[in-house]
């Protein structure tokens, strides 16, 4: 329950001002407003004052209690100009650090600021300098806050809403259960408006039956009081709820937690609580952890780090809870923290005017971040200068509801839905368009069909793979900004891997227009011919005169070797060296044979098996220009070459 509390930080020091100021009352009219305000009846308080100041504008007493009745109904957005009223005459700490609030109620962050400032020159005690000076630096955080959901968007419920009160709903077994002051009975002197009684609708997700919206069935709402903020066991067996603000002499003045338990077919007649403590405690807005054996609910008990602070109760053994813990900082601070909300992943969301907000209550998100605790506001498109609570996931992060007393909205506090619009990412196809070929002996290509082609990642998984068509097509379906590798492979021919990468290939994200961009590509594979013992010259393999070595340019040769034998791992080569004729035989077949060997070394270096190669130099042997003249044909005569010599697969 929110309205009209009375669990202020001033209370002890600054109430009892006002209770000297109603001693000194002189007129009838006077009186009744002082007995109004005392009785907690402030919406009348604000009427009889208001009429007071219709004869005297500077009268410092009517101006304090309007002010402060707007304050304590939780409405101190309406109260600036009367608190500075008040400071015209007998300006005090308190006259301006609630004139900064109510300021700050109205979205005038600049104005706020300067009255906190003002109110911290107007007292000497460090605990209240410490809380003007928290305000400042809350307006002043302001600007770095981010929306936590950028594309979340709230919509009002009208169809659901009255121009009354309507808040804190929750959903439960598809009814959607809220707090409402329709067809109140009566009005509640502090805030004018009805008491709130308990409600249900169906629901699924966001979608609420409006038409047939009923008072809770489970246990009758009771009549001169206010029915709060509800909260409902996961397992649907036990409904706690906030009750109070009643008139009568032998109920309870304040709001406390009640409890209804399913027994037997129906649900009991509701129970105070032992978690309440003491009679004088105001005690409200109840939620259950995930596995309902946890319940929050925020308190204004002694102890705590401001006016109202968020506690945790555990279950007992009796099924009663008990072990009340205050929340403590980070969560709590000064100021007030209301309407818990804890999701199964650890993520805890709830209500604060103490944390940099934009006016009053704003939602905040608490987080494990770090081996501590984060919170953060939830953004400018989720709080307002308004109250924002209440808020309740139907799908986390993506839908859900939150109350807010917004401007513009149907009534006083009115149940928003929102959603996540976050656009549908733009979509790329990509089309790869591949075409088998075969090298002809004469260097020709043609159209290889039934080739086998295999798709993988880069972590060398496979992820699509097919036959090339007769006419050597096929095609794959890949991703934008991605490496693959293409296998091709079919019986006669040389295995043959392929990089292929799609980085750069397609449209920028930011460059995107329509919805779904088609992008097609395109290659070609060509495989060499596999045949026993035919010779296929290694080109640009150069050694120093009269080394053996293996030079850097001969190496990156020697690299496409080895990947065609990576590639064909069933096939053994030879690999031969042949020189010019212009040395001795000895010579030429010694160099050629250390050459050969030089080669094989480097080839097993890179991680081929040595026993699928064999080094043989043939040194002139094997000439293919016989009496070569020219430095040209001395080259072509000086060559390395494979052959493929064994098939074992």
């Amino acid at each position: 329950m929110k309205k009209a509390t009375h669990s202020v930080r001033f209370a002890a020091l600054w109430l009892p001002l006002l209770v000297l100021l109603l001693q000194a009352s002189c007129t009838s009219l006077q009186q009744k407003a002082q007995n109004q305000f005392s009785s907690g009846e402030y919406q009348m308080a604000i009427s009889s004052y208001s009429r007071l100041l219709e004869k005297d504008p500077d009268n410092s007493e009517a101006n304090l209690f309007i002010a402060e009745s707007f304050r304590l109904s939780n409405r101190i957005e309406n109260a600036a100009s009367y608190y500075e009223k008040v400071s015209e005459s007998d300006a005090t700490f308190e006259s301006a650090y609630y004139k900064g609030k109510s300021l700050k109620g109205k979205g005038e962050y600049d104005s706020a600021k300067v009255a906190f400032e003002t109110a911290q020159t107007l007292t000497m005690d460090d605990q209240k300098i410490a809380l003007a000076e928290k305000e400042i630096q809350n307006i002043e955080a302001l600007s770095e806050v981010e929306p936590i959901w950028p594309n979340h968007e709230l919509e009002n419920y009208e169809l659901l809403n009255t121009t009354g009160i309507d808040y804190a709903p929750v959903l439960s077994e598809n009814y959607l259960y809220f707090t409402s002051s329709r067809g109140a009975g009566g009005l509640y002197p502090a805030t004018g408006q009805g008491y709130t009684r308990l409600f249900r609708a169906r629901a699924e997700g966001i979608n609420v039956d409006v038409q047939n919206v009923q008072t809770l069935p489970e246990f009758q709402n009771e009549t001169g009081l206010n029915q709060g903020a509800i909260a409902i066991s996961p397992d649907g067996n036990t409904i706690i709820y906030a009750r109070g603000n009643a008139n009568a002499k032998n109920d309870l003045p304040e709001v406390s937690l009640f409890a209804s338990y399913f027994r037997g077919g129906g649900f009991t007649e509701p129970i105070f609580m032992p978690v309440n403590g003491e009679p004088e405690y105001w005690n409200s807005t109840p939620a259950f952890s995930a596995d309902g054996d946890t319940l929050y609910f925020a308190s204004n008990r002694p102890g705590g780090l401001g006016g109202i602070d968020l506690y945790r109760s555990t279950r007992l053994a009796n099924g009663d809870f008990g072990n009340v813990v205050n929340m403590g900082p980070p969560i709590n601070t000064p100021g007030n923290e209301l309407f818990p909300r804890p999701l199964p992943n650890g993520d805890f969301y709830f209500s604060s005017d103490g944390h940099p907000g934009y006016g009053k209550l704003d939602l905040f998100l608490a987080q494990k971040e770090n081996g501590g605790v984060r919170v953060k506001n939830l953004g400018a498109n989720i709080n307002s200068i308004g109250d924002d609570f209440g808020i309740f996931f139907t799908d986390y992060p993506k839908e859900g509801y939150l109350t807010s007393n917004r401007p513009g909205g149907k009534g006083d506090d009115d149940i928003y839905y929102f959603k996540d619009m976050t656009p549908p990412p733009k979509v790329v196809n990509v089309l790869l368009n591949v075409v088998t070929k075969e090298r002809l002996e004469n260097g020709e290509e043609q159209v290889l069909p039934q080739t086998r082609v295999v798709l993988y990642d880069a972590n060398n998984q496979t992820i699509d793979g097919n036959f090339s068509s007769q006419s050597g097509r096929l095609r794959f379906p890949l991703e934008p900004d991605k490496a693959y590798t293409m296998i091709a492979s079919k019986t006669g021919y040389f295995s043959q891997s392929v990089p292929y990468s799609t980085i750069g290939k397609t449209p920028a994200p930011e460059e995107l227009i329509q919805d779904v961009t088609n992008v097609t590509l395109d290659t070609t594979i060509v495989l060499e011919q596999l045949v026993l013992e035919r010779a296929i010259i290694l080109e640009n393999i150069y050694y120093d005169l009269d080394k053996a070595e293996i030079r850097p340019d001969a190496a990156q040769e020697l690299d496409k070797l080895v990947k065609i034998l990576k590639d064909n791992p069933g096939i053994r080569i030879e690999l031969s060296s042949h020189t010019d004729a212009r040395a001795s035989d000895t010579y030429n077949q010694d160099l050629s044979q250390r050459r050969a060997e030089s080669a094989v070394e480097y080839i097993v270096s890179q991680g081929i098996d040595a026993s699928r190669l064999e080094a043989r130099g043939y040194g002139e042997q094997q000439l293919l220009i016989e009496n070569a003249q020219t430095e040209e044909e001395h080259q072509v005569n000086r060559r390395t070459e494979f052959k493929v010599i064994e098939i074992t697969e």
